[in-house]
């Protein structure tokens, strides 16, 4: 099969363990170097917060795999310090169209708003992206990533956890005040604490073909129901960079894996799908069964989870990679916090609330969406093609179609960090909710994003001038003061209005932001005795 990429191999070091004889201890251990694991492991670096990062393999992922990336983890990485080279590397897109057997049925635009530093949407094969994040964990000195370690043991003692690991040259142990589970939807550490994993596995099939060629499909997402050159079943296409563009293909229940995976059975489906005349070499083919299914609680004593350890959905709704690094970037500033001292453990138990509400969301969506694709019963099969019909000319029937709703980030909306409203706003930005970004202008009038300019920190954000002498903290958590507006000395200016809009701002407005840029409360005027009584209750103080 043709390549396009050139999968690196990384260098097993010796871990010190080993020459020394004894077991040394880290604030923190990440087990897998996928996707979530190195974000995880990027963010305790940009916290000053030293990692070890364990994996059994030494390369990056085989195939594609997971290839559509969303805003919002787009701009987690942003702020990690990767964000603008995967969405200049990846196809960006917003428009996605959805087609019953040979007809237009309905199309999507999931960024119609301007204003945004990140696209709505990004396809970049998963190799790229573990490949960039290796690059950036490898330049940092908290960092330490150990290839060909495998963890064959996992013990708890109370304030810590002791790792048995596998390696080349032999076993050692190592000790971790807490360990980040991020090996996968066949997650070892999980079975080693004894977790349940429970939820539903489907039967159906699907073919992927990762196919390189030049065509003229423009870059957005394709879905078909029951189409021509595959007819009862469905089909989708995405184009990712380098001339290489995934199509999956359902199978059905008792399609033979090994059997469809063959090139003499995907070629003919291309073919009828593409036509005899267009070129195209296959990259990489792979059957894959799915299912949706979390874990009974992401926080096991030191040990905490997080990806497909944690949570599986269909691959239907980009809802696996992206929701797994937002497991990240709500875990991390919790986690320094907590080893700082500067915070209780409960805060931890938070991502725990947090983070399941967000899986719960996310597998009812997925779930929806794999009955809506794989019709279980003649009725539900009449129903559904009763609604991609009805969806041409009625626009009700459109928010009924389902081909996977893509990945928006879950609002924490009861968290027990939010202050509630006590003044009447509208709009989207509620407490728990991610910031919206907006073009601003900083101090010294230069252009940037607001997203960019909230930092890692606690922030207070004041629409006006805040009282003179203003300060806010907590303990040793302090949270910076930002002022929007035209008066002299403000932090960042609103050339368009956006910011205020999205924010739902007037003169006087205070938001207090939280280090994962969601929303932790809002008022009307500032109150000093109210936001620090805010910050303290999102330390789980």
């Amino acid at each position: 099969m043709h390549q396009t990429f050139t999968y690196p191999e990384y260098p097993y070091r010796p871990s010190p363990e080993l020459a020394q004889g004894r077991a040394r201890r880290y604030p923190v251990v990440v087990i897998g170097a996928g996707p979530v694991g190195l974000t995880a492991a990027l963010d305790c670096a940009v916290r000053g917060l030293p990692v070890v990062v364990l994996d059994d393999n030494n390369t990056v992922s085989i195939g594609s795999r997971a290839v559509c990336y969303a805003k919002r983890p787009l701009e987690i990485w942003d702020r990690l310090g990767c964000g603008q080279w995967l969405a200049d590397k990846g196809v960006n897109w917003k428009i996605g169209k959805v087609f019953f057997r040979d007809e237009l049925t309905y199309q999507f635009d999931l960024l119609p708003q301007p204003g945004h530093k990140m696209p709505a949407m990004i396809n970049l094969q998963q190799y790229y992206l573990e490949h960039h994040l290796v690059e950036h964990c490898s330049a940092r000195p908290e960092v330490d990533l150990r290839w060909k370690h495998k963890v064959v043991g996992l013990v708890q003692q109370g304030d810590h956890a002791t790792l048995t690991i596998e390696t080349p040259e032999g076993r050692f142990e190592m000790q971790a005040d807490w360990v980040i589970a991020c090996d996968g939807a066949n997650s070892a550490v999980r079975k080693m604490v004894g977790a349940d994993f429970s939820g539903q596995v489907f039967q159906d099939r699907f073919l992927i073909a990762d196919v390189v060629m030049k065509a003229g499909f423009p870059p957005e997402r394709w879905f078909w129901f029951d189409p021509p050159f595959h007819p009862g079943q469905s089909v989708l296409l995405h184009k990712q960079c380098d001339d290489v563009w995934r199509i999956d293909f359902q199978l059905g229940r008792d399609a033979d894996p090994e059997w469809e995976k063959q090139p003499e059975q995907v070629i003919p489906r291309l073919r009828a799908m593409l036509g005899e005349k267009t070129e195209f070499e296959l990259e990489w083919v792979s059957v894959y069964q799915f299912a949706c299914r979390r874990i009974d609680q992401f926080r096991h004593g030191r040990v905490v989870f997080a990806g497909d350890s944690a949570h599986q959905v269909s691959p239907f709704g980009a809802r696996g990679a992206n929701t797994g690094v937002q497991d990240a970037d709500n875990l991390i500033w919790k986690l320094k916090l907590v080893l700082d001292g500067a915070a209780p453990e409960a805060l931890i138990d938070s991502y725990a609330d947090e983070r399941t509400f967000a899986a719960d969301d996310n597998l009812l969506n997925s779930t929806r969406a794999t009955d809506f694709i794989t019709p279980k019963s003649p009725a539900s099969l009449l129903y559904r093609n009763a609604v991609l019909e009805l969806a041409q000319e009625h626009p009700f029937a459109r928010v009924l179609i389902n081909s996977g709703r893509l990945s928006t980030p879950t609002p924490y909306l009861h968290s027990r960090l939010n202050t509630p409203d006590e003044d009447e706003f509208r709009g989207a930005m509620h407490p728990g909710s991610p910031c919206a970004d907006a073009p601003i202008r900083r101090g010294d009038s230069a252009q940037g994003w607001f997203l960019n300019s909230l930092g890692d920190g606690f922030v207070v954000l004041c629409f006006g001038p805040p009282p003179a002498g203003a300060s806010i903290a907590h303990g040793a958590v302090g949270a910076r003061l930002m002022s929007v507006g035209e008066h002299p000395g403000a932090d960042l200016r609103d050339p368009e209005g956006l910011l205020e809009q999205r924010f739902d701002a007037r003169h006087g407005t205070v938001y207090l932001i939280r280090p994962d840029q969601h929303v932790a409360a809002r008022w009307r005027a500032f109150d000093t005795g109210k936001v620090q009584a805010a910050l303290a209750r999102c330390l789980a103080a």
